[in-house]
């Protein structure tokens, strides 16, 4: 025990009839997990018992339930972390991300896959190709969400882009952006460090703001692409962000990717 922490081991769990056990390899480390193990909860979910950790996540399935067809041993797969429990009015048109019942890793009550052995649902386990690494595997989470905000957004091919932040999944929305043909992508952070990674991966124009108001940095958002962007695509859930979107997107299209932390 240090710290106030207390260290213990779980049994390796057995799947059930239509699940997997995987052995983890890489686990990314989410917001949502640093703002439950900080604050211990997010809006209505608190935790109230130790829970694992993690949701973005790759492993290598080790057991198969009796009734999996699809998966064997020795198969490395990405795993989808939300996995309905029940065929409700969501599930049926394709949406079951929306169902109230649905179970998603690190979500209490329910645990993780920031450990050694997890079973999971096997239908939501993705097969990895060869050339796909564990890494790049727990890397399809957040990349599935730029992925969503640029195809809601609607990005195509000569758009002009704004992305809000800078962080993992500005970055995976900025490449998503880019691979979808977007000419030019402006993004704006507090960090010259983020930036930098930014530019790296392949933002045209970045730009560090720090005190100025959302007026402003629709401002200097604007001059730097020349005219106002198609698409504001805001991924940091932080007041004066939003409204920078607003402003700088006018009657255009405005994707909000972060939770607001309070009212706008």
């Amino acid at each position: 025990m240090t710290g106030g922490e207390v260290e213990e081991n779980y049994p390796i769990p057995e799947p059930g009839p239509n699940e997997v056990l995987l052995k983890m390899h890489s686990v990314g480390i989410c917001g949502s997990d640093v703002h439950y193990w900080q604050h211990g909860r997010i809006g209505d979910f608190v935790v109230k018992k130790p829970m694992v950790l993690g949701h973005e996540a790759s492993g290598t399935v080790v057991k198969v339930g009796p009734l999996v067809k699809h998966l064997k041993p020795g198969d490395r797969v990405a795993i989808e972390p939300g996995a309905p429990r029940e065929t409700d009015e969501f599930c049926k048109i394709g949406r079951y991300n929306l169902s109230p019942t649905i179970f998603f890793c690190a979500t209490p009550p329910d645990d993780g896959n920031l450990c050694r052995f997890y079973k999971h649902n096997a239908n939501f386990c993705y097969k990895l190709p060869d050339n796909v690494t564990f890494e790049e595997g727990a890397l399809i989470e957040p990349l599935s969400v730029g992925i969503h905000a640029c195809r809601r957004a609607g990005v195509t091919l000569g758009n002009r882009v704004f992305v809000c932040g800078a962080g993992p999944i500005g970055l995976v929305t900025l490449l998503v952006a880019k691979a979808m043909g977007a000419a030019q992508v402006v993004v704006t952070d507090l960090s010259a460090s983020r930036l930098s990674k930014a530019k790296e991966v392949g933002a045209d124009l970045i730009l560090q703001i720090s005190k100025e108001s959302p007026q402003e940095i629709a401002s200097k958002v604007e001059s730097l692409l020349g005219c106002k962007p198609e698409i504001t695509i805001e991924c940091t859930g932080a007041e004066a962000a939003v409204q920078a979107g607003i402003y700088v997107s006018g009657t255009r299209a405005l994707g909000l990717v972060g939770s607001f932390g309070e009212a706008v």
